[in-house]
């Protein structure tokens, strides 16, 4: 009788909160509403240290609070949100940690891919972002089989950072373009020579700009050069670059787009709000690329702490300084 009862009850508060919980949404929508959120998911060793739990439930209990953060945005009608799972910088804590991480991923991206999961309940695209051939062969097998049973998926989506840093995923990016430019370039046949150019310290420098500075010497009394000789440097200089510009097969510049459009993140758009727990205003080298103009919220909550209240404050804070934002997007 206290079961049912204590059942009958449970149900009766869940109710009242979803309810509540779409009221305030539907406030909420009426400003504008974020279309990306980034969260560093911060504190769930600390965690477990403050409530006398191992250090693996600490872990667990920030994938309940993941969970519920993930239906929470998708309720408020965000598409994208973006969580820091495990940094590159984290395969430096001791190996049995790592492993039990690796372990507790594996079974929760299992958990996220049954029928009854938030995944299918929202229509969730999952991307795992990072350097995945870092990671040990079940783990990545295991992702590899959640974004191919995703990928019809076209309402919302989930981006999962592991084995990422931004600092390795703008190096990736560049190493990218610029391989893409060589092969288009040699594909087409158009490598030359060598570039001739005067250099100084091994940097090229333009061959008007180095007369100028000898012409600049000499009016100056800083060199006993004569004006023949000079003359002759120049002109010297002169026909070795217009050579160059004929014989050389310079390859392109690299591009903002080039390098933008092999970013890992090239799949979403930038974050709208990037969200820190613990009160910890780092980055940690999380999204640099794309925080530019991204505000930062860090409540002092742990991740497993963190609330319905948490989001709702990051959320009104973006909406009351949308404007402003917009305005420095546009100067990017």
């Amino acid at each position: 009788m206290h079961k049912d009862t204590g059942g009958i009850t449970s149900n009766l508060l869940g109710g009242l909160c979803s309810c509540l919980r779409r009221c305030i949404f539907g406030i909420l929508s009426m400003g504008p509403v974020p279309n990306h959120i980034a969260f560093i998911m911060d504190g769930n060793r600390r965690f477990a240290k403050k409530t006398n739990l191992a250090e693996g439930i600490g872990h667990k209990a920030g994938f309940s609070s993941l969970i519920s953060m993930l239906r929470y945005c998708y309720e408020l009608g965000v598409k994208y949100v973006t969580v820091y799972a495990f940094s590159i910088d984290n395969f430096k804590r001791k190996p049995k940690e790592v492993q039990s991480l690796m372990e507790l991923m594996r079974e929760k991206i299992e958990e996220l891919l049954q029928d009854e999961s938030i995944i299918n309940e929202y229509g969730v695209k999952l991307h795992f972002i990072g350097n995945l051939q870092l990671l040990a062969e079940p783990v990545r097998i295991s992702m590899e089989k959640a974004m191919k049973v995703t990928a019809h998926n076209k309402q919302r989506v989930l981006l999962v950072c592991v084995a990422y840093t931004s600092s390795d995923e703008i190096v990736h990016a560049v190493e990218e373009s610029f391989k893409e430019i060589w092969n288009a370039t040699v594909s087409n046949g158009t490598i030359g020579q060598l570039d001739r150019s005067p250099k100084r310290n091994g940097i090229r420098v333009n061959a008007q700009d180095s007369c100028e500075d000898y012409a600049r010497q000499d009016a100056d009394g800083s060199t006993d050069r004569s004006g023949k000789t000079e003359t002759s440097s120049c002109n010297g200089m002169v026909e070795i670059a217009e050579e160059g510009k004929h014989d050389q097969g310079e390859l392109p510049a690299i591009k903002l787009t080039d390098v933008e459009k092999n970013m890992y993140m090239a799949v979403a758009p930038d974050p709208d709000i990037l969200i820190r727990t613990s009160g910890e205003v780092r980055l940690s080298n999380f999204l640099l690329w794309q925080t530019s103009t991204c505000p930062l919220y860090s409540p002092a909550a742990l991740w497993p702490e963190i609330g319905l209240r948490h989001l709702v404050w990051a959320v009104l804070n973006f909406q009351r300084h949308h404007s402003y934002l917009e305005k420095k997007k546009k100067q990017f």
